[in-house]
Formats: C-alpha cells, structure tokens, sequence
C-alpha cells in the first residue's frame, strides 16, 4: 500500500448509472476540491444503464480517500474502489507519424516491435495504434518524435482488478 504521506497515483474505479449530467457531476466534484483528474476514461459496463469511469488522481492515500468518500455520496453513484493495487491497467494510442519511402518500413518495424498495428496508410503518414501501460505508451511516442508526430489521441487508463476480486454491482 502507498505510503499516506506521499503523493502517488491512484486508479479508481466509479460504477454509475448511464444517464446525462453524471460525468459532469463527477467532474465537478474533482474541480471543487481542486483535485487534478490526469485520466478520465468511461464506457458502459455489461449492463446498457450503468457505465464504468476509471479516473486516475495523484495525491496522497488520505486526500483519495476523502475524494472516494465524497464520490458517494454522489445520487448516480452506485460503487467506488481504488484499483490501484493488483490490477491490470492499459491504454490505447493512435498516433498518426509522418513516413516517406525510406522511413516507412522502419516505423512498421518498430509498432511491430511493440506489438502495434498499422490501422491507416496514406502517401505521407501511417497510423499505428498500440495498446500498453503507461511506459509502453510513452517510450513508443518518444521513439516516433524521430520521424514526426503529426497527430495523437489517447484514451487513458483503463483498470481491472486481478483475480477474483471485482468491480460490479
């Protein structure tokens, strides 16, 4: 477990229902508390009428606990948790990279490397998508600085607890 004195990140996980004004009620509770949200993911789960956001927060054990509490109280909230612990995390990336026919299969080499995919090809630039951790994510981006990044979009951690423990209603 973090040590509670010291600023970390943390995952959580907040099961709501799906219905309008929900994320921006939790939205804004991050902004009254002045509290930065680094990533913000949400998506419907299983069940059409209740969605899953997995916001990453840094901060110390106590300020997340006293978020996640808060969180609660929230009318559309049906469970939260911190998954920071134990938990499989992942990102997906396009990135959108300048490539002429020399560099072309140089790029390809390296997405295949990091078991990406070529999803678009244009006379100019290819667009490789790579689904990873944070480090992946980032080491991969540093790499294609080299060849010109022309565009990217990032969907933010996603997080599952391992094991048999787990997030539902």
């Amino acid at each position: 477990m973090p040590n509670s004195n010291s600023n970390s990140k943390h995952t959580i996980s907040v099961l709501v229902e799906n219905k309008p004004g929900v994320l921006a009620r939790v939205s804004s509770l991050f902004r009254r508390r002045n509290f930065n949200i680094e990533s913000l993911t949400v998506g419907t789960t299983d069940r059409e009428d209740i969605s899953r956001m997995t916001i990453v927060v840094n901060g110390d054990l106590r300020v997340v606990e006293q978020v996640m509490k808060q969180l609660n109280k929230l009318i559309d909230v049906i469970k939260v948790s911190d998954v920071t612990e134990k938990s499989v995390e992942r990102e997906l990336v396009l990135i959108k990279v300048k490539a002429t026919s020399e560099t072309r299969g140089e790029i390809v080499e390296l997405a295949n490397i990091f078991r990406g995919r070529v999803v678009d090809v244009s006379k100019d630039s290819l667009i490789i998508e790579i689904t990873g951790d944070e480090d992946k994510i980032r080491a991969f981006i540093n790499l294609m600085r080299q060849f010109g990044i022309r565009e990217l979009a990032r969907t933010g951690r996603v997080a599952m607890q391992r094991g048999e423990k787990v997030v539902s209603v």
